[in-house]
């Protein structure tokens, strides 16, 4: 089992970035796939969550509104589009696989996540 998050890198206040996560080594349709991110001296938190068969999304609310979550079935890759980027917006991120087979969606909080893939640093700052 592969997740690979990629996309991270320096932006100023207010601009965009696009967050990919690639996934293989198990069906994509059965997974809810999340986005969480940690920045330094803080706990580890969910954003969004989207289900790999029906594609529901969740948000929370520091980023409902900023941030939309999406996925390519065909490519078994999850995205993050990140848009009004934040000073506090600011961490490492992590995309992450949660056993959706049974239609219990426990994501954005991470105690039920099967699988977790390395993360990428976003920094936001001028």
């Amino acid at each position: 089992v592969q997740l690979q998050a990629s996309g991270g890198g320096l932006v100023q206040p207010g601009g965009s970035l696009r967050l990919s996560c690639t996934t293989s080594g198990f069906t994509f349709d059965d997974y809810a796939i999340g986005w969480f991110r940690q920045a330094p001296g803080r706990e580890r938190e969910g954003n969004a969550c989207i289900t790999g068969r029906y594609g529901h999304t969740v948000y929370v609310d520091s980023v409902k509104g900023r941030f939309t979550i999406s996925s390519d079935n065909a490519k078994n890759t999850v995205y993050l589009q990140m848009n009004s980027l934040k000073p506090e917006d600011t961490a490492v991120y992590y995309c992450a696989a949660e056993d959706y087979s049974d239609y219990v969606l426990d994501c954005p909080d991470d105690y039920a996540v099967d699988y977790w893939g390395k993360g990428t640093q976003v920094t936001v700052s001028s």
